[in-house]
Parts: C-alpha cells; structure tokens; sequence
C-alpha cells in the first residue's frame, strides 16, 4: 500500500508526541492511567488535525513510506523526511525535542540550530535552542551563541520569562551574580506567586555573592494597577498547633469579603499549610467575580480558612482565623492566626 508522504509527516509528527509524552510520564501512568491515555489521544488528535490545517503536506509528496512501527522508527523516518524537503522549522523543533526527551542532547542542540536557521525570529524557539546548548555541554554552561539567541529572544519578546532566566543563569556563571539579580529582579512582576518566591531567593543568593542586601519585602510582587492591593500574613497559633494534629495536604485559604454581605469572596488565594506562615497580596487578580473588585470597595473583612477538603466553601471540620475588618486602602499589613482561641 503506497502511503503519500504528507501523510506519513504528520503520522511521524503525531507518532513522535505520543511516543515522547508515553516515555515521559511512564513513572506518572501507573499511578493515573486513564486521565494520562486521554490527554495523550487528545494530544495526538490535535497534532495530526493541526498539521492538516496549517502544514504543507504538498511540500512532502515525493516519496511513500511505511507507518513507524516504534518511536526510534518515526524519529528515524522524520529525520529523513526533513533531510529530503529541510524547509520545515516546525518539523526541526519536533525532532530536537524528541531527541533531548530520548538522551541525545548532542544531537538535539544540532537539530535546533537548524530549526532557528529558518525560523531565526521565533522567541520560544530560540530559548529551547540555547538551552539545548547548555544541555549538552558537560558543564551545563551556556556558550557565546546561547547567550546571542537568548538576547535576540528577549528583544523580539521583552519579559519572556525563560530567556530571562536563561540569561540571568549565564550572567551567574560568568561571575556577573549583580547582573544576575537585575535581570532576574525584572522578571518578579511578569510570573506567579509560587514562581516569584523561588525566584526570590535567586535572586538573594545572586545579590549575596555580589555583597548586596536582600530585596527587601516592598519588593515581593503585586498586580499593577490595583490600588487596593491589601498584604496579609497567616500563620498557625502555636498552641493549637501543639495539640492538633493536621493534615499534610490540608488547603489555606485567604479570603477578603464585603463586611456583613454575601459569602462570596471579592478576592481569595489558596495556597498549601506547607506554606504557612506565609505572607500574600490580595488584589484585583484575586477576584473570583469580574463584577466586583477588590479595589472598588472602602472596607473588607479578611480571614483565613484552613480546608481539609480542599475547597474554598465552608465545611465540617474547616478552621478560620478571627475575621478582620480593613479599611481600604490599607496602610499595613493584616495578620491572621488560625486555630487563636477568641478574646
């Protein structure tokens, strides 16, 4: 049976996927099989409906192959398919991945030169292929020509968080740790709460190696453009948390209300008792309702709920601190303690 070879890209393409993510998360499929299969069958779909929308099989009709009967098999057809029509940066990109996933970092960090020779524009593209190159360096460092992809990234997507962090890493290595934290200082605003604590303390190591204080805690990141913004701190009394003994994936909830209203919160985090204390900005990213923002009221009541269920509504069992009433704006931080027994 003759097979065209637009056909058997995307078979390649789509077969590739499947056979990486099935390698990647074997450790992960034993525990959750079926949310595991279907993500991977929805993933294989979508990649072979997406190259029939926007591929360009014509371009690969010159020789039928046959199907790939093993994930080295699809690599192996893929490489030839692109060394006989190499105009494809999408189709470099997936075989460099498959080879970095399958060990071969040499090969990957070759594959994805040739993806940026034709797509030299591409930001996400030229950050995985500067860190291929480190990848595949003995001693994890990145060379000259990271280092020019990683810039020319960072000037076609100012912010973009990986060539950022890339790029602080480098500065690090070359014994730049002030540099580092500067760059890497810019990134606070542009990624999630649990991402900026652990770039936080980067950055302090950073600014320890270059004999710099510590950020101080103003600098912790908070949405721009609320005025509202309101900083609470949580913590467990320590008598209660002496004689109780609670669950290790028990779930914090901080959580601002109108003051005698509905239940519903106008601004909540949750976060994990691992965490406590801990210290977070309720603002107007936190709203549950775009209809009511934290930074058009006058007053709130916050409170922190400790959820062994893992949900942000009440339940049986659930422990709150003393609800608080804040006026807005607020000059200092709040401070919750849960399990405090009343006044």
């Amino acid at each position: 049976m003759v097979i065209p070879a637009g056909t058997v890209f995307a078979t390649l393409a789509t077969a590739v996927t499947v056979g990486v993510l099935v390698w990647v998360l074997w450790p992960l499929w034993r525990a959750r099989p079926w949310p595991l299969a279907a993500a991977v069958l929805a993933l294989a779909v979508s990649v072979l409906a997406l190259y029939r929308v926007v591929g360009t099989p014509a371009a690969l009709e010159q020789t039928a192959r046959a199907t790939p009967q093993s994930l080295e098999d699809a690599v192996a057809q893929l490489r030839a398919e692109l060394e006989r029509n190499p105009n494809q940066p999408e189709g470099w990109a997936l075989l460099a991945r498959s080879q970095a996933a399958l060990g071969d970092a040499a090969g990957a960090r070759d594959t994805y030169a040739r993806a940026v020779q034709l797509a030299p524009d591409e930001p996400s593209l030229l950050v995985d292929a500067a860190e291929s190159r480190a990848q595949a360096d003995p001693q994890r460092r990145f060379d000259d020509q990271a280092v020019q992809w990683l810039k020319h990234a960072l000037q076609l997507q100012p912010g973009h968080p990986r060539a950022g962090w890339f790029l602080g890493v480098w500065q690090r290595q070359s014994g730049q740790p002030a540099e580092a934290a500067r760059t890497w200082e810019s990134l606070l605003g542009a990624v999630d709460a649990a991402t900026a604590r652990s770039l936080r303390e980067q950055i302090d190591l950073a600014r320890a190696e270059a004999g710099l204080p510590p950020l101080p805690s103003a600098a912790a990141p908070a949405a721009a453009g609320s005025a509202n913004a309101l900083t609470v701190k949580v913590a467990l009394d320590p008598e209660f948390a002496a004689r109780v003994r609670l669950r290790g994936d028990a779930t914090v909830f901080v959580i601002a209300r109108i003051p005698g209203g509905p239940p519903m919160p106008v601004a909540v985090e949750r976060r994990s008792l691992q965490e406590l204390p801990l210290q977070v900005v309720l603002d107007d990213a936190d709203s549950p309702m775009p209809t009511q923002k934290l930074s058009a009221l006058q007053e709130v009541e916050v409170f922190a709920r400790l959820s062994a269920s893992g949900q942000a509504n009440r339940g049986e069992g659930d422990i709150e601190s003393a609800p608080v009433r804040v006026a807005l704006p607020a000059d200092a931080p709040v401070e919750l303690r849960i399990g405090a027994a009343g006044p």
